[in-house]
């Protein structure tokens, strides 16, 4: 009896030993670690830092590096994350390190999420965590072959290199792990920036653009590097250094780029049992100064009682109650004319950038005649500047309201009027508007009494614009009704606003979203499942455009085009109904890995035989503008159908030189033309690059933004990464370059001559000088030619 007990006991001890090996011991090769094994983790020789998979979202993993004192998911601080745009699935999904070398992330689908892209033949090739967070891929020889250290997400470590050739990025949000709009890296300039990077502006906010030199930073410095010590004292080579408010204190520190953009160092202390993360340094003191934290058309607020405040400006509606970076909207049309408009003013408000004149001494009238005479006009700031022993008035002229804030009535003794002037519909023709404030402008200080005297006259005044807009308003809303619902001469469905809300369930299902509209699921009174766009900004889509536009939608008639069902155009509503695609959009079935080789070359040749049509066949020469994954849908049997063509551009085939007029660019990043960029003539060719460029995401299965290395160590995006590629196989024809370039779930099934044919025909459509593309009939042509 005695000795089995001590057999079991030995037993034991060989289990907690051999288990808390497996634990910190490394990676090695041929070896994973699974998603679904909890135990599947590295710690490093310390245990403060552990790695493993990190739940992010429902069913959602990301493979990450964190401090190991926080045992539950939601009291993680996560330093490093290897996949934060491409979660893996909750089964089946694992991080092996291959015979090659190569250590990847792999999802449920087979599907190759992240790899290294790194090779060795070492025999003691090992995957390590090390006592500073350090992820390291070591040849067992002292040569490290790839380090986390070089890659950061959010977070940098102690004595973590940052370099030209690094950048934090934020999160999203709280929830939400995925690369958000704010950067900090080293500018061309050697500069240490951060920037707020969305899809719609980039712009520079730390340290002021214009002030690098008087904050104490230098320019083009020969080398760009900057450091975070383990005692808590930060340098950079552009003469950035400061020390953490703890400097000198044992304690582990981090420096991050939160999702409000602000950079911080924390230090880690212990809270009740717990660790917790303590501020000791942050770049902006004043977080209403950080661009784009209200998103555009609001206001920034922040006080130390009730922190940092966004509210719309007068006349304008929260986009997404849920996320401020969206904005707010007008509620009011625009452009209007002269005799329609007035102003408001907002005394001590700042609007950072977006001024396209400026005018030296221009009174308050001159600047209102100004902005109404230019109908891209939205606002005007006005205020005065100390010149010797004299005030110069200034006035700048705004086309677009980003980055408001507050400045306060400390900034009062600088006599900093920086007055407001917001453009609003002084009319009762537009009932959505707010009634008319007309305010003057006088910068002398009076006495109390004839402020009070001019505040009753400013009363009075309002009282009667109220009665009048409530007056006009009556009398004209029977026949603004009615043209809500001028007929469009189609002989498709024209819906009411509240039939379609019904529909969707109060707009509840939601399958999409783009920047200018969001999609929902319904289903129509004849049991129809359709898809219901809903336009987000319709301030420039007036009535008989956007009738028109819905008639030429209704008129394009092709197998590959979505088709179109209906549209509601009511008040300020305007809405879109076209068939619901049982499989969705080409990207969630790229990201998923569940595209066979014929599939994707069916969805080639039909996106290219939809935009042929499109561009030379179709009564109104259609420009997509957008063409991208998101964009193609595919049906029930995995057909594509390219979808938001109508209200992209549209053209009368006699405009010759018509086509290149285009009041902003249009696209997303990665699949632009460069002509958007380069201001060059707009064709029918910047179609043809975004197809090229969706043909090489969909034979690699990589984001057409991802970086990889070509040429040595240089890193290059997706297409520059194909070319040199093929470049390189081509001349060394000792191996098929398409092997080296397919998507892994692909590999072994797909046909080599109609893939390498594919690829060629791709390369040429994104070629930098739209005359050497082809058109999107050559390249149907091309393709069936096989």
């Amino acid at each position: 009896m005695a000795a089995s007990f001590l057999l079991l006991f030995l037993l034991t001890i060989i289990s907690s030993s051999s288990s808390s090996y497996s634990l910190s011991h490394g990676l090695t090769r041929g070896s994973s670690l699974s998603v679904e094994n909890k135990d599947d983790r590295l710690v490093s020789p310390n245990t403060r830092f552990t790695a493993g998979f990190h739940q992010v979202g429902d069913n959602a993993y990301a493979f990450a590096v964190w401090f190991s004192r926080q045992h539950t998911t939601e009291n993680r601080i996560v330093v490093w994350m290897a996949n934060r745009d491409e979660p893996v699935n909750g089964k089946r999904s694992k991080l092996s390190l291959w015979k090659d070398g190569n250590l990847v992330l792999i999802d449920a689908g087979r599907q190759v999420i992240w790899s290294t892209d790194t090779k060795s033949t070492s025999s003691s090739l090992q995957l390590q965590l090390r006592n500073t967070g350090n992820l390291v891929l070591d040849d067992g020889r002292g040569r490290t072959i790839w380090e986390s250290f070089d890659h950061p997400t959010d977070t940098l470590l102690p004595n973590q290199p940052f370099t030209k050739t690094t950048k934090l990025v934020s999160p999203r949000s709280r929830t939400n792990y995925s690369s958000g709009f704010y950067k900090m890296f080293f500018d061309t300039d050697g500069i240490l920036r951060l920037i707020y990077d969305a899809p719609e502006t980039t712009t520079t906010y730390w340290p002021h653009p214009g002030l690098s030199w008087q904050v104490g930073r230098f320019q083009y410095m020969h080398n760009r590097k900057a450091i975070l010590d383990t005692d808590g004292r930060f340098d950079s080579s552009d003469g950035l250094n400061f020390q953490s408010a703890d400097f000198g204190m044992s304690r582990q520190r981090i420096m991050r780029i939160d999702i409000d953009g602000n950079v911080r160092v924390y230090s880690l202390v212990e809270h009740e049992s717990r660790m917790k993360l303590q501020v000791q340094w942050q770049a902006m003191s004043h977080p209403c100064k950080i661009h784009g934290i209200c998103g555009p058309n609001s206001l920034c607020t922040y006080s130390r009682d009730s922190g940092r405040e966004c509210r719309c400006l007068p006349g304008y509606t929260i986009v997404n109650p849920r996320d401020w970076s969206y904005g707010c909207e007008p509620e009011f049309k625009t452009p209007c004319l002269q005799d329609e408009c007035d102003f408001i003013e907002l005394r001590h408000v700042e609007f950072y950038g977006y001024d396209v004149r400026q005018h030296v001494n221009y009174t308050v009238d001159a600047c209102k005649r100004d902005c109404l005479r230019d109908n891209a006009c939205l606002a005007f700031q006005y205020g005065f500047r100390r010149t010797q022993n004299s005030f110069t008035s200034y006035c700048f002229i705004k086309t677009w309201l980003e980055n408001g804030y507050e400045l306060g009535q400390e900034y009062s003794m600088h006599r900093l009027v920086s007055s407001f002037n917001q453009k609003t519909v002084g009319k009762s023709s537009f009932p959505n508007c707010p009634p008319p404030v007309l305010t003057t402008k006088n910068h002398n200080i009076k006495p109390l009494g004839l402020i009070l005297v001019f505040g009753y006259v400013i009363g009075f005044i309002e009282i009667i614009c109220i009665v009048v807009f409530w007056y006009f308003s009556r009398k004209r809303s029977s026949t603004i009704h009615r043209s809500n619902y001028f007929p469009a001469t189609t002989t498709f469905r024209k819906f009411t606003y509240s039939k379609l809300k019904k529909a969707s369930c109060n707009f509840r299902d939601e399958i999409g979203r783009g920047g200018a509209c969001v999609v929902y699921k319904g289903r129509l009174s004849d049991n129809r499942i359709a898809a219901i766009k809903r336009l987000n900004d319709t301030s420039h889509h007036g009535e008989a455009e956007f009738q028109a536009e819905i008639s030429t939608i209704w008129s394009v008639n092709h197998m590959n085009l979505i088709e179109t069902w209906g549209y509601c155009a009511e008040g300020k509503h305007r809405l879109v109904v076209y068939e619901y695609m049982e499989n969705g959009s080409l990207a969630e079935n790229l990201k998923n890995g569940k595209l066979e080789w014929s599939a994707r070359l069916d969805i080639a040749t039909g996106v290219a035989k939809g935009l042929a049509y499109l561009h030379e066949e179709s009564l109104e020469w259609v420009l997509h503008c957008d063409v991208k994954p998101h964009n193609i849908l595919l049906d029930a049997n995995y057909h594509p159908k390219v979808a938001d063509f109508g209200l992209s551009k549209l053209f009368d085939r006699t405009d010759i030189v018509g086509h290149s007029k285009f009041s902003k660019i249009r696209g997303t990043r990665g699949y632009m033309a460069p002509e958007w960029v380069l201001n060059l003539q707009i064709t029918s060719k910047v179609d043809v690059f975004s197809y090229g460029v969706v043909v090489l995401e969909m034979i690699t299965g990589l984001s057409p933004l991802s970086k990889h290395h070509a040429n040595g160590d240089v890193e290059v995006e997706l297409i520059e990464w194909v070319r040199s590629r093929v470049r390189e196989l081509d001349q060394n024809q000792t191996e098929c370059w398409v092997e080296k370039i397919v998507d892994r779930s692909i590999s072994g099934e797909y046909d080599r001559t109609a893939m390498e044919n594919l690829v060629r025909i791709a390369l040429q459509c994104v070629e930098q000088d739209k005359e050497a593309r082809p058109s999107m009939s050559q390249v149907v042509r091309m393709i069936l030619d096989v």
